[in-house]
C-alpha cells in the first residue's frame, strides 16, 4: 500500500478527527486497582479525619500552655556498662586512635566496589571486586573476625553473628553496605583528590563510599573490634548484615541477606534494626539529629505511544512524539496534590522543628502550637512550610520524568515513543493510589488523540473499537515498592526512646559535655530507600540514622553520589562513639 493511500485510509482515525468514546465505568482490572487504593484511603482518613474538613470547620482555637509537641529522651549513657564505656570514650579520644581510625577507613576506600545496573548474576567474575574488600576486613579486624561467626550469603553479602550469653534477648540487628556508586570517567578531574584514594588531608578522608556507606560498615566494625579488645562480653546477641548491591536495588545483596535472617532467627526477631540514613546538622539555629523511621515507596511508570509510521514529507497532525510531549506536559501541569497529615513522620518532624529551633519564625511556630486540633492552624503551617520545596517533596508524592525515547531516523514518522516517570510515593498514600491518579490524569488526552487506552494490562477505552494509535501505561524495572511500615516514635516506643538517648549520648562525650538539651531528636522520614526495604519482616523497630554531622533534615552530606565525596576524620571518630553507645546501651536495656 503506497503511504498516500495508507495516509487516506487512517485519515477518519487521527487525533482530534473522529474523537474516541471512553468507556463510562472503570474496566475491571481498573476497579480493582481503585478498590485498593479506596481501602488504602479509607484506612488513612480514619486517622485524619479532621485534617480534610474545611477550614471554617470548625472554630480557631489554641492548645493549653505547655503542651510538648516533641518529647525528648534523657542522655542515656551506659551504666552497666559504663566502665568499658568510659574507657573507649577515653580510647576514642587519643591520636593513637585517630591515626588508627584514619587507616581503617583508607584501606576500605582504596577497594574500588562500585556497582552498575547491569552486571548479571554473581556468578559473572565482575562480582569478582568484592573479595579484595573481604579479604582486608578480615585483615583489618582480626578480633571481630575470630569472635564472631561469619556466614557469606550468596557469595558476598556478609552476615556477622556475635553471640551474647543471653539467647532469650533479641538480637540487634546493624546493617551497612559495601558497594559504592560508580565515578564516572568524566568527573575524575574534578575530584580534588582521586575518588579512590583514601586520601587524607589533615581533617577529612576523601574517596568514594567514605559517607556513603563505608563509614557505616567500616564505623561498625571499628566499635566492635575496640569493645573486644577491652574485654567486652554482650548479654545479648548482635547481628550485622552487610549487602553487596544496595545502590543497584540489593536484590541479590540484602534480599538474600533477609531470606537467610529469616530462616535463621524467624519474624520479628530483632529487638531493633539500624541502618545508614541521614545524622544531624544545624536547622534554623538548632542542632538536631532526624532518624528515619519510614522510607517512601517507589513506582516507575513507562508511558508508550504508538502511532503509524511513513515518511516524515506527509506527517499526521500528531506524531507519536508529539502525542507523547503532550502527555508529559499534563504530568507536570498536575503535580500531586500534596498535604501535611498528623501524625505521619514529616509532621512530627514539623513538630520538633517548630518548638525547639529558634530560627523558626513565630507564625509558624503558632500554626503548628494550633494544627493538633485545628484545620486552620495546620493548612497555614502546611502552607508556611511548603515554600521549602524538598520539605513538600518529602511530605507528598512526586513525578520526575527521567527517560525519555522515540523515533530512529530524521525522515521517518515514529512509529512508537515512550517516557518513564519515576514517582516517590507518601507514606499516606500507595502503589494502588498512584496507578488510579495516572490512569484519570491521561485519559483526557488518549481521547483527544483517539488511542486506545490499556493501563497496567487493564483496557480503559472500548476495546476493539477504531484507533489512530495506542497509549499504554505499565510499571517498569519492577512492579515498584510500597511505603515501609512507619516506626513507632512516640514516648511509649522504647526503642526509640533508647535510639534518642544514645545519640544525645554519643553526642555529648564526643564534645566532653552532658545534658539532653545540646542535640534535638526528631522523627523523620528517608528521602530515599534502603537496604531495610527487604528487612521489614524482621522487626517493627527500623531506624535510618547515621550520627553523621552536617546531613540534618533528613538530608545526605554533601558529596555522596556526586564528586568530592569526604568525610571529616573527627566525625567518623564520633560514629565509632555512637556505634559503641548503642551496643552497649541495647545490651543493658530492658527491650526484649
Amino acid at each position: 500500500m503506497s503511504q498516500v493511500n495508507l495516509v487516506e485510509k487512517k485519515a477518519d482515525e487521527l487525533p482530534g478527527v473522529n474523537t474516541r468514546t471512553s468507556t463510562t465505568k472503570l474496566s475491571n482490572a481498573k476497579a480493582i486497582v481503585f478498590k485498593i487504593a479506596l481501602v488504602t484511603a479509607l484506612l488513612i482518613s480514619a486517622s485524619t479525619y479532621f485534617v480534610n474538613r474545611p477550614f471554617n470547620s470548625f472554630p480557631v482555637g489554641t492548645i493549653k500552655d505547655g503542651v510538648d509537641l516533641c518529647p525528648q529522651a534523657d542522655e542515656l549513657v551506659p551504666k552497666k556498662n559504663g566502665v568499658i564505656w568510659e574507657s573507649l570514650q577515653y580510647t576514642y579520644s587519643a591520636e593513637v586512635f585517630k591515626a588508627r581510625a584514619i587507616d581503617w577507613l583508607g584501606g576500605a576506600v582504596r577497594i574500588p566496589t562500585e556497582t552498575f545496573d547491569d552486571m548479571g548474576d554473581v556468578t559473572e567474575p565482575v562480582w569478582e571486586k568484592f573479595l579484595p574488600l573481604h579479604d582486608y576486613l578480615k585483615d583489618s579486624f582480626p578480633l571481630l573476625h575470630s569472635n564472631l561467626e561469619l556466614t557469606k550469603v550468596n557469595t558476598y553479602g556478609l552476615l556477622y553473628v556475635w553471640k551474647g550469653s543471653d539467647s532469650a534477648l533479641k538480637p540487634l540487628l546493624l546493617a551497612a553496605h559495601q558497594d559504592v556508586v560508580p565515578v564516572l570517567e568524566t568527573t575524575i578531574n574534578e575530584w580534588q583528590h582521586p575518588p579512590f584514594s583514601g586520601y587524607f588531608d589533615g581533617e577529612s578522608l576523601w574517596g568514594r563510599g567514605s559517607c556513603d556507606d563505608k563509614s557505616g560498615l567500616i564505623g561498625i566494625m571499628s566499635a566492635i573490634e575496640s569493645m573486644l579488645e577491652n574485654g567486652f562480653k554482650p548479654t545479648r546477641t548482635v547481628v550485622i548484615a552487610s549487602g553487596f548491591d544496595e545502590e543497584v536495588s540489593g536484590v541479590r545483596g540484602a534480599s538474600s541477606l533477609a531470606t537467610e535472617m529469616l530462616e535463621r532467627f524467624g519474624e520479628n526477631a530483632f529487638t531493633m534494626l539500624l541502618d545508614e540514613g541521614s545524622g544531624y546538622g544545624e536547622v534554623y539555629g538548632r542542632v538536631i539529629a532526624v532518624p528515619g523511621i519510614a522510607e517512601k515507596g517507589t513506582l516507575n511508570v513507562r508511558i508508550k505511544v504508538t502511532s503509524p509510521g511513513g515518511h516524515s514529507s506527509l506527517p499526521p497532525p500528531h506524531t507519536s512524539i508529539g502525542m507523547l510531549a503532550e502527555l508529559l506536559v499534563q504530568y507536570e501541569k498536575n503535580p500531586f496534590e500534596v498535604h501535611l497529615t498528623r501524625g505521619s513522620p514529616t509532621y512530627r518532624s514539623a513538630q520538633c522543628m517548630a518548638q525547639h529551633a529558634p530560627g523558626v519564625s513565630s507564625s509558624l511556630k503558632e500554626h503548628m502550637l494550633r494544627a493538633e486540633h485545628c484545620d486552620g492552624a495546620l493548612r497555614a503551617a502546611e502552607q508556611e512550610l511548603f515554600k521549602n520545596r524538598a520539605f513538600m517533596s518529602l511530605v507528598g508524592t512526586t513525578q520526575a520524568i527521567d527517560l525519555v525515547d522515540g523515533g530512529v531516523k530524521v525522515n521517518a514518522l515514529p512509529e512508537q515513543a515512550w517516557a518513564i516517570v519515576n514517582h516517590r510515593i507518601s507514606t499516606e498514600s500507595s502503589i494502588a493510589a498512584t496507578k488510579v491518579r495516572d490512569i484519570e490524569l491521561l485519559e483526557s488526552l488518549a481521547n483527544d488523540f483517539n488511542l486506545s487506552y490499556t493501563a497496567f494490562g487493564s483496557h480503559i477505552s472500548n476495546e476493539g473499537a477504531p484507533s489512530y494509535g495506542t497509549l499504554t501505561l505499565s510499571t517498569a524495572f519492577g512492579d515498584g515498592l510500597e511505603p515501609a511500615p512507619v516506626t513507632p516514635s512516640g514516648k511509649d516506643a522504647a526503642p526509640f526512646q533508647l535510639l534518642s538517648g544514645t545519640i544525645k549520648a554519643a553526642y555529648n562525650s564526643h564534645r566532653n559535655i552532658s545534658g539532653s538539651d545540646a542535640i534535638i531528636v526528631s522523627p523523620g522520614i528517608m528521602s530515599g530507600n534502603t537496604d531495610t526495604r527487604f528487612y521489614w519482616k524482621l522487626t517493627d523497630h527500623i531506624f535510618r540514622y547515621g550520627h553523621l554531622g552536617g546531613a540534618g533534615g533528613g538530608s545526605l552530606p554533601s558529596g555522596v553520589h556526586t564528586v568530592n565525596e569526604a568525610i571529616s576524620i573527627n566525625s567518623f571518630i564520633e560514629m565509632i562513639r555512637f556505634y559503641t553507645t548503642l551496643v552497649l546501651n541495647v545490651d543493658e536495656s530492658s527491650l526484649p
